[in-house]
């Protein structure tokens, strides 16, 4: 007689949370991030109908990488308020409330000069020369606007510039926390909300199935640009299981624009929110914040049925400077 063995079967999301606890949770931003957006945006920017705006932010981010490159240091957490963040289960360099120094509007107003330098004459050279001399008030009370997504009095032209100096400042704030500060615990860690980015607290601008990672996915932030774990096929807004669709891009015809494609908008029907999910296996050179703002057409197709973006792009704002709308959220 055969004796037979009882395994319990797993549900998919036990199946996806067993998985997770083998994978790496966080992946911070490396040193060459605003370049291989750079490349990137380029690449998208060549038969793109939105071509000089992606060439624009192109040159944006190779500015940032210049800046990145050239050591600034910043003020950076100390070991008791690393620990006391861990313990409240927050993350450690949140957004909306990190005391800013001037060190961030200095380095902003010298990547504003080193991008004008390389911009032609026109609006947006305009623009950035004007900000690099705006008053440190006004640049703070633009920055807190942005940070916390109100759009009444902010000024839409010069948001992506002070939101290129934000990212800036954050990703240097968590590169030199990792690598400097010493405490009982590591700086950054699962947090309470997993739909907040651990180490700034900010939303995604997408998500992704790393490469090399199983086809797991992360979810990626727009500031900071760190990268952690989440589970697959549950929504990043509402974190509900049930209703996930996903919708992609169809030609003319009404064919698939591809047959597999690289970015799709994961919808769920219970809070009425999308993200996107990016497929870096379709087309390796996927970076979330460049095919984020190329895909914008697809935000326009899903926002046709309702459904509101949860994903959060600074570079990239919708509506009126009197819109109370929460900034990159299509109408």
């Amino acid at each position: 007689m055969t004796v037979g063995t009882t395994h319990k079967i797993l549900s998919p999301e036990e199946i996806a949370v067993r998985a997770g606890e083998q994978l790496t949770f966080l992946h911070l931003p490396e040193v060459g991030v605003f370049a291989e957006r750079a490349l990137r945006l380029r690449q998208l920017a060549a038969e793109h109908a939105m071509r000089d705006f992606l060439f624009f932010v192109a040159e944006l981010a190779d500015a940032q990488h210049r800046a990145l490159s050239a050591r600034v240091d910043v003020p950076l957490p100390t070991a008791e308020q690393v620990e006391a963040a861990a313990r409240a289960g927050q993350p450690l360099l949140p957004a909306q409330s990190w005391p800013r120094t001037a060190v961030w509007r200095d380095s902003l107003r010298a990547l504003l000069a080193d991008l004008a330098h390389r911009l032609p004459d026109g609006p947006a050279r305009a623009t950035a020369l004007a900000l690099a001399v705006a008053a440190d008030d006004h640049v703070e009370t633009q920055a807190d606007r942005l940070l916390n997504g109100v759009m009444l009095g902010l000024d839409l032209a010069s948001a992506p510039l002070i939101a290129a100096g934000l990212q800036l400042h954050w990703v240097r704030l968590v590169q030199q926390t990792a690598a400097r500060v010493e405490a009982q615990v590591a700086p950054f860690g699962r947090v309470d909300d997993p739909t907040r980015c651990p180490c700034c607290g900010s939303e995604p601008v997408a998500s992704l199935e790393r490469l090399g990672s199983e086809g797991a996915r992360y979810l990626a932030c727009g500031l900071c640009t760190t990268q952690w774990h989440y589970v697959r096929v549950k929504c990043a807004h509402c974190q509900s299981t049930k209703g996930i669709s996903l919708q992609s891009l169809v030609a003319a015809d009404g064919s698939s624009a591809e047959t597999q494609p690289a970015v799709q908008a994961e919808c769920c029907s219970e809070c009425g929110h999308y993200l996107k999910l990016m497929h870096p296996v379709r087309d390796n050179g996927i970076e979330p914040v460049a095919d984020d703002l190329a895909t914008l057409t697809l935000d326009l197709l899903v926002s046709e049925s309702g459904l509101q973006r949860h994903g959060l792009n600074l570079l990239l704002l919708f509506g009126e400077p009197d819109d109370p709308a929460p900034p990159g959220k299509p109408h």
